[in-house]
């Protein structure tokens, strides 16, 4: 994983696929049913359909609100839009104190702006849906946890820490706390506390540490948090000077790491540099510098070392062009290993200007689609890379590239991607993949099987898909060499 905190709409999917069942009898009975309605939902035999929707009106009709739950969640995987919207508001009404309508309340604690609103919201929503109110089964009760994170991180923005501690140490699942530390360190962070965002940043980091050999889902979930969480706990010791103890974590993130990863490895060089080790922090440089992944800074701080540690620059230029190729030979294998060949569908957009794009007019050159919100981060912190790599291929004729702004939020979608564009002096061109009316699907991106953003794909003259990527690490010139050569082998692909 590039990033390790949730989204609040990860959180909401989470709960609700860890909310059904009361008992571990009515759980194994739940898992049961939503397995044989899984097969009838992939079968193509009309009778099964029929026997879908049959057992879906049960469901509906049940006085158990998971079962509701249930129905209006496959009812939406099958593309009944109005039908699971419509149970879901039933399902409000039937159970005023229930899953739903806990879940729904529990809005208002996030959306208060200041710490004292939300904790006077947080206790006002925990008194009216206590959690002794809800079997803790499948973790349930982590919602609590969600809410009371939030308000910790809020009293931290305001440098609050005596109360953001009291409400992170509320904390109950164990699993999830290593989420709740990190979002508390950033806050503290944020605010320049570097003494708290140390101290969470190595809670965060160890509570990881301990479900490294986890084998349930959980557990695993939160393992998978650890390399992330140790780099972010060294850059801080690294900030307050703290050279020789983050040297330590380092060498274990180092040793931990199965493949080179550049950012270990230019951290490991600049403490090794710290501490008189010049040759070795060369040795940690040189093996990110032939990754090809090296960012310019990287590169800057190599070329300064290199003389230090060779005597002179007597052979730099030799070496550097030696370290070009063998990176562009090992981005090139690792990119022909990932190469797809799947037909690109096809579709007819409107720009921001109300103009008609489809993808079909462009036939013959290579196309470079990006689906991305205003609202998601990551898209946000890519787009400096994606628009060095359309400046690349400005004079190219035969290279799009497409910006696909996809699952909106707001009715106005199409004039807040116009002016997130225009304040931001991009000059790509939008197109707006909106909810088809009737379905409430983002058709565009819905076909091409996006499961996060951003996601760009590149296609070749010949309609072809022959790479997918998703999210973004943050490194700009990585992300244009990257994506240039993918450019380049896809106008060879046929």
């Amino acid at each position: 994983m590039k990033k390790y905190s949730l989204t609040k709409k990860f959180y909401a999917t989470l709960a609700l696929v860890l909310l059904m069942g009361t008992n571990l009898q009515a759980q194994e009975t739940e898992d049961t049913t939503v397995r044989y309605l899984n097969r009838l939902i992939q079968s193509n035999n009309v009778n099964d359909k029929s026997l879908l929707e049959y057992k879906l009106k049960i469901l509906a009709a049940s006085d158990k609100e998971t079962d509701m739950m249930l129905a209006a969640n496959i009812y939406s995987r099958i593309k009944k839009t109005r039908i699971s919207d419509s149970l879901q508001k039933a399902e409000l009404i039937k159970f005023p104190l229930g899953i739903a309508a806990r879940n729904k309340a529990e809005r208002a604690v996030y959306d208060a702006k200041d710490p004292a609103t939300a904790e006077k919201l947080y206790n006002e929503w925990v008194a009216k849906f206590p959690p002794s109110r809800f079997p803790d089964v499948n973790h349930d009760h982590i919602v609590y946890d969600y809410a009371r994170s939030h308000v910790a991180q809020l009293f931290a923005e305001q440098k609050n820490a005596p109360k953001a501690e009291q409400y992170i140490n509320m904390l109950k699942e164990e699993f999830w706390k290593g989420n709740g530390y990190a979002g508390l360190s950033a806050a503290f962070y944020k605010n320049g506390d570097l003494r708290h965002a140390e101290i969470y940043a190595k809670k965060a980091m160890e509570n990881a540490k301990s479900f490294l050999n986890a084998t349930d889902g959980p557990g695993r979930f939160s393992a998978s948090g650890y390399s992330g969480l140790c780099a972010t706990y060294i850059n801080i010791l690294y900030e307050e000077k703290k050279y020789d103890e983050a040297l330590k974590y380092v060498e274990v993130l180092y040793k931990f790491n199965k493949t080179t990863d550049v950012r270990t490895n230019y951290m490991y060089a600049k403490l090794l540099m710290h501490t008189g080790h010049a040759r070795e922090a060369y040795d940690k440089l040189d093996e990110a510098m032939k990754t090809g992944r090296a960012s310019t800074e990287m590169d800057s701080t190599f070329k300064a070392l290199y003389p230090k540690v060779k005597g002179s620059y007597a052979g730099y230029d030799e070496y550097m062009t030696v370290v070009k190729k063998t990176a562009r030979d090992n981005m090139q294998k690792e990119l022909q290993k990932a190469m797809l060949k799947a037909p690109a569908p096809l579709f007819t957009l409107t720009d921001v200007k109300g103009k008609k794009v489809s993808l079909e007019q462009f036939k013959g050159k290579v196309v470079i689609l990006d689906f991305w919100a205003t609202w998601c981060g990551p898209c946000e912190r890519s787009f400096p890379a994606m628009q060095m790599a359309q400046n690349k291929y400005k004079n190219d004729p035969n290279v799009k590239f497409l910006f696909i702004h996809t699952w909106e939020r707001d009715s106005n979608a199409t004039d807040e991607a116009k002016t997130y564009i225009q304040n931001n002096h991009y000059n790509f061109e939008v197109l707006m993949d909106l909810k088809d009316s009737l379905t409430k699907e983002n058709k565009v991106v819905s076909s091409y099987g996006v499961s996060g953003i951003p996601a760009k794909f590149i296609i070749d003259p010949q309609g072809v898909i022959r790479f997918h990527l998703t999210g973004f690490d943050g490194n700009n010139e990585e992300a244009v060499n990257e994506i240039s050569m993918m450019i380049e082998m896809a106008k060879k692909a046929g």
